[in-house]
């Protein structure tokens, strides 16, 4: 029976693949209408994202296969909503992102800024947490923790190697980062084990070393993910709000641009990042903040030899090559013309030199990222920089450019692309199908609820639901439902796919929640309990905080205290020109 059972186990994942679909066939059966079937598609994706027991980009593909056969779409409708603009900036916006870590700039920024900020215990953990945000408002959540993890541990073990030698009388040798090996990793997990060293003259000084590396990584870990929601581009789940918004409400007028997005999220960002500072500088280093700053400790040693070993790095980078300045430039000039694009809040160049007869810019912030992109694929890494090909004795041999398709194609993450196209089409076939507005019906009662309320309590289900599901997935299965309602019960629609969107980031309490997490928890010495007490609070300061800025800042900047008129539809009753109940306070 236990070899039955193992067996099993071991096919699990293609046990689930197979017997869900016909578990759910007797919806479609049964109910033979569009909205029927349309549903039977979300459900099965759904549980199957929540399984994974088919990777999450192959999913995504269902709805190729089938909304046309159940005739919900045309094969061609469902095909465009897999790269449509939004996967477009996408696209543009991990081209500069693959071109930033591929030179290495974003840990040269990293160290700068370390250097300035010092190492003292309190400073040190802010250091990394901007730091670490600031990256992951550009690049990779991933790829930004993977690089600060090891530089925050290297800190760390020179700190604690620091002490024994003062302690001992020894000198200790400067500490060299490297790439975590297999060997080191084997060395990380035999210290993470509760075994007290025979050198440590102190238990208190282990145990206080111990909470700061917990502490360290944490930080680093939680500021990828709330450094993402800052901007459009930053993490995924925005763009799926862009997407969504684009493909249920076509004449929304580009609401949700890179600057509105900024505008909203990125003080949400730093009033969330703050508190995230200060509740792990308490947990992980106590009340005492005279000796978390590092004031009269008589600790001078440990905090040169730290400050050393990030010294040391950064002289090791060398001064800036032509690749780098040329990367550093483009990338400020991308950030430039998103903003001035189309601001709002004056006539951008798009709108003033590329506009439709409406007056809205024909080019998009993913026409932007392209172009971008496109001119790093023109220009030398070196220049001149021509040397002598090895295969081809005397002939000279160009540099490469400073993006090449090799490197684009090694980095980008396609399953990403196909998974954000899986969401559109499943949007789209919402819409045309009718389900929307079968849910939208269904959900009119809620409209007697306050809708600060309802706004809290749908990000706080997210917030939960994004802790055992893909971020990704969970903003592609609310957004159209939350759509659906908001026109149900004449709620802008942003006032609720907003905070459910930064609430889907909100993955803070488990290693397997997003992987910055589990990066952070495979370093050793972190227990799942220790990243569930952080994480748990901080998830309550978190929704607390979205609940704030989408009740604040956010109406002027979106106009959510009317219902628009692109929101309406044959269903709905809502009348635009009347203010809504989504004022502050109501």
């Amino acid at each position: 029976m236990a070899t039955c059972w193992q067996v099993l186990w071991a096919y699990r994942s293609y046990l689930i693949a197979i017997c869900l679909p016909i578990f759910l066939l007797p919806l479609p059966i049964i109910v033979r209408t569009k909205e029927a079937y349309c549903a039977y598609t979300i459900i099965l994706m759904a549980l199957m994202w929540c399984t994974e027991s088919l990777p999450l980009a192959v999913t995504g593909l269902f709805p190729i296969v089938l909304f046309p056969l159940m005739g919900i779409m045309d094969a061609s409708e469902v095909g465009v909503e897999y790269l449509n603009d939004t996967n477009v900036l996408f696209i543009g916006g991990m081209m500069v992102a693959v071109s930033v870590e591929h030179w290495k700039l974003h840990k040269r920024i990293a160290l700068r800024v370390l250097l300035l900020i010092g190492v003292r215990p309190a400073l040190l953990l802010l250091g990394f947490m901007l730091v670490t945000a600031f990256l992951s408002m550009w690049i990779s959540n991933t790829a930004t923790t993977a690089m600060m993890v090891p530089i925050g541990h290297a800190v760390l073990e020179q700190l604690q190697g620091s002490q024994k030698d003062v302690e001992q009388g020894s000198d200790n040798p400067a500490f060299e980062l490297q790439e975590a090996s297999p060997q080191k990793e084997a060395t990380k997990l035999d210290n993470g084990q509760a075994v007290s060293a025979s050198s440590e003259p102190s238990t208190q000084k282990t145990q206080e070393h111990s909470r700061f590396h917990k502490g360290l990584s944490l930080c680093i870990c939680y500021s990828a993910s709330i450094g993402g929601i800052a901007t459009l581009t930053g993490t995924t789940p925005n763009l799926v709000l862009q997407g969504q918004m684009n493909s249920l409400f076509p004449q929304n007028g580009n609401v949700i641009n890179f600057a509105s997005w900024f505008g909203f999220a990125f003080p949400t960002m730093i009033i969330l990042l703050t508190l995230a500072w200060i509740w792990l500088q308490v947990l992980f280093l106590g009340f005492n903040f005279r000796k978390n700053f590092g004031f009269g400790e008589g600790e001078e040693e440990q905090k040169k030899a730290a400050f050393q070993v990030i010294k040391n790095q950064h002289t090791l980078l060398g001064p800036m090559n032509f690749a780098e300045k040329t990367v550093t430039v483009l990338f400020i000039f991308l950030v430039v013309l998103w903003f001035t694009r189309e601001p709002g809040f004056f006539p951008g160049w798009g709108d003033t030199l590329f506009a439709n007869e409406n007056g809205q810019s024909l080019a998009s912030d993913g026409t932007v990222a392209i172009f971008i992109g496109l001119i790093m694929f023109f220009i030398p890494s070196k220049f001149p920089g021509l040397t002598q090909d090895p295969n081809k004795p005397g002939k000279l041999k160009a540099p490469p450019a400073i993006l090449t398709w090799k490197t684009m194609n090694d980095k980008m993450p396609w399953n990403i692309l196909i998974l954000l196209g899986g969401g559109f089409a499943l949007a789209k076939g919402s819409e045309q199908s009718g389900l929307s507005a079968w849910l939208g019906e269904k959900l009119t009662p809620l409209e007697h609820i306050p809708p600060a309320a309802t706004a809290f309590i749908l990000c706080l289900l997210v917030a939960i639901f994004t802790e055992c599901t893909s971020n990704v997935a969970t903003t592609t299965l609310f957004l159209p439902i939350l759509a659906s309602m908001a026109q149900a019960i004449c709620l802008h629609p942003l006032y609720v796919m907003l905070p459910c969107t930064l609430a889907s980031s909100l993955a803070f309490m488990l290693p397997v929640a997003t992987p910055p997490n589990a990066i952070a928890f495979s370093f050793g010495g972190l227990k799942v309990s220790d990243m569930a007490r952080a994480g748990f609070l901080l998830n309550i300061i978190g929704v607390l905080t979205i609940t704030l800025s989408i009740n604040s800042w956010s109406f002027p900047i979106f106009n959510l205290d009317k219902f628009p008129s692109w929101a309406n539809s044959n269903t709905s009753h809502c009348f635009p020109s009347l203010p809504n109940s989504t004022e502050p306070g109501l």
